[in-house]
């Protein structure tokens, strides 16, 4: 049989017809489809991925205390508690990423990869996260002390020279919370008085709704009564150094108004900030390894200047490590006769101070000798004259990254209330610092 007669009812098929007519046939993407896709976790992050850095760190970590304090057991009632592990990993890694609210760390559980890797398919909310973060600020501590004597046992680092610098970090407090003795004592028999009349109203017969709107106000008075209490209490330290400062200072005290104190976060001061203006925040002072930009000292301070504030840190870096610096770098506004002295003594660690003089308003010369000079400032003036102790003080500048990164990473107001918590965020941050900056470290030093 010929091919003719097989396929000879076939119409002709016609070539590509150009009419130019006609809207053109486009692949176009179309988002709101359905698609099943298989995927494990692990492969969604490289392997040099911070989030994998924080994890290793946490896994190491003994955390004896924080599992001592899970009620969930085996055999017992209850729904499992969430591993310590994994919450502390989060907050480092979210503190690394500029994340600083419990609500957004909760939504990006799940929806970042990097978030729902450390997850591993486990739920967080935002109560347990905001809980967590400021419930141990002692063993935040323990944690940085282990961490800086981990690099120092691997000889990454050494605590030979160290730099302090502070950081003004907005409080958690609006400027019109601020109220002074007569105002506060005001606020607070209004909230005693509210706690007493919502107590009388839960005594009364009502239905369970009206019951539980009644114990959230009073629950909201409460706390509103104590914030007023604890504002009464700071007003009178307060009160207490404006007396000592009228001993010594009472020219300048006497232009000042009476002090006042915080309603919402009643630890927290009005400071001048780095861009002039005057807001409640928070002095953090960080102390750091000069050259390597390792933080091994954390401190809160309420007060608005740094003058002073050299010893307590030097204090707390001989409590943490056993040992002092051989050297000492600080900023202008820190120097203090008396810290000097204390410093110089060899029985005290013997460690030299280099810090510029504070702002002379005499314009006389700030390094020459005077009568009155303990051998401590004596032997500061000479040394910060010569050239190479304004060779050695430049080396400060690297603390000065410490800052920066700090505000990178969107430290420019707590979103907690307290110095207790606020100490909090300050160690997270700082080990967080440390966790990153100790492992480019080891890559340097393979």
């Amino acid at each position: 049989m010929e091919d003719d007669d097989l396929f000879g009812n076939l119409p002709e098929v016609l070539g590509p017809q150009r009419t130019g007519k006609g809207r053109p046939r486009l692949r176009a993407p179309v988002r709101d489809q359905i698609e099943l896709r298989s995927f494990d976790l692990d492969s969604l992050l490289p392997d040099d991925h911070p989030a994998r850095i924080f994890w290793a760190y946490v896994e190491g970590l003994d955390l004896s205390f924080l599992y001592g304090l899970i009620k969930s057991r085996e055999g017992s009632r209850g729904h499992p508690a969430t591993d310590p592990r994994l919450l502390l990993a989060l907050w480092l890694f979210a503190t690394s990423q500029g994340v600083g609210s419990a609500r957004a760390l909760a939504k990006l559980c799940s929806s970042h990869d990097a978030y729902r890797w450390l997850c591993g398919g486990v739920s967080v909310n935002y109560h347990g996260l905001s809980d967590f973060r400021t419930a141990h600020p002692e063993l935040w501590s323990r944690l940085l002390t282990d961490n800086v004597a981990a690099l120092l046992s691997a000889g990454l680092i050494d605590l030979d020279q160290l730099a302090q610098d502070g950081l003004r970090v907005r409080a958690a407090a609006g400027s019109g919370s601020f109220r002074r003795r007569g105002k506060l004592e005001q606020k607070l028999a209004e909230a005693k008085a509210l706690v007493e009349l919502l107590d009388k109203e839960l005594t009364d017969d009502a239905d369970a709704s009206n019951k539980r709107i009644v114990a959230a106000k009073k629950r909201a008075a409460r706390e509103k009564q104590a914030r007023a209490q604890q504002a009464l209490e700071r007003m009178a330290e307060l009160e207490k150094q404006r007396e000592q400062r009228e001993k010594t200072h009472k020219k300048d005290t006497g232009k000042q108004k009476a002090p006042r104190s915080s309603t919402t976060d009643p630890q927290a001061r009005v400071m001048k900030m780095a861009d002039g203006g005057y807001r409640p925040a928070y002095n953090v002072q960080l102390c750091c390894v000069a050259d390597h930009q390792i933080i091994v000292g954390v401190d809160i301070d309420t007060t608005g200047s740094d003058r002073g504030l050299i010893r307590p840190m030097l204090e707390q870096i001989h409590g943490r490590y056993g040992k002092k610096p051989r050297r000492y770098l600080a900023d202008g506004g820190f120097t203090k006769n008396g810290d000097l002295d204390w410093a110089f003594d060899p029985r005290n660690g013997g460690t030299e101070i280099y810090a510029p003089p504070a702002n002379n308003k005499h314009g006389s010369d700030p390094f020459a000798p005077r009568k009155a000079d303990a051998a401590g400032v004596a032997a500061w003036r000479e040394r910060m004259a010569s050239e190479a102790g304004k060779t050695i003080y430049r080396q400060r500048v690297e603390v000065e990254c410490v800052n920066a990164r700090a505000r990178q990473w969107n430290i420019h107001q707590f979103l907690v209330r307290g110095s207790r918590k606020a100490s909090c965020i300050a160690y997270l941050f700082a080990l967080a610092n440390n966790i990153l900056q100790g492992r480019r470290l080891e890559l340097m030093a393979t």
